[in-house]
């Protein structure tokens, strides 16, 4: 059975979609991107983007019941993969070792032109 992750710690959704969904043993968050929690977008370099979306994800991560520690895959988007690098030292001080499988590809957009969208997959405690 699935149930529905909801948290007015992180940005609302901005279409009909969940924040994350939890089934079984495992949150699966949907993608977050740099939005603050009163819906306004954080207009810094890649690093300060990325801050912000970990921060969110941390947040629905914590209504699930589980944290950035759990985490078991990662999916990251870029609109630039030139700016790989910056998002990687972020995120490696983020995501502890043992770390998650991850994939990261560039895409031609992302929603309202941010630089990074971050979804991932949790275990629970």
């Amino acid at each position: 059975m699935k149930d529905i992750v909801q948290t007015d710690s992180a940005p609302a959704a901005i279409g009909p979609y969940s924040q994350a969904v939890s089934f079984g043993n495992l949150v699966i968050t949907s993608g977050q991107i740099p939005l603050t929690l009163g819906g306004d977008l954080v207009e810094g370099d890649i690093a300060q983007q990325t801050e912000q979306v970990i921060a969110n994800l941390k947040a629905v991560l914590a209504a699930a019941g589980t944290d950035l520690a759990r985490v078991v895959k990662t999916t990251v988007f870029l609109a630039d993969m030139n700016e790989f690098a910056a998002m990687n030292a972020v995120y490696e001080r983020h995501f502890p070792a043992p770390y998650p499988a991850r994939s990261t590809v560039q895409v031609a957009r992302l929603p309202r032109d941010v630089r990074v969208e971050i979804e991932v997959i949790a275990e629970r405690h």
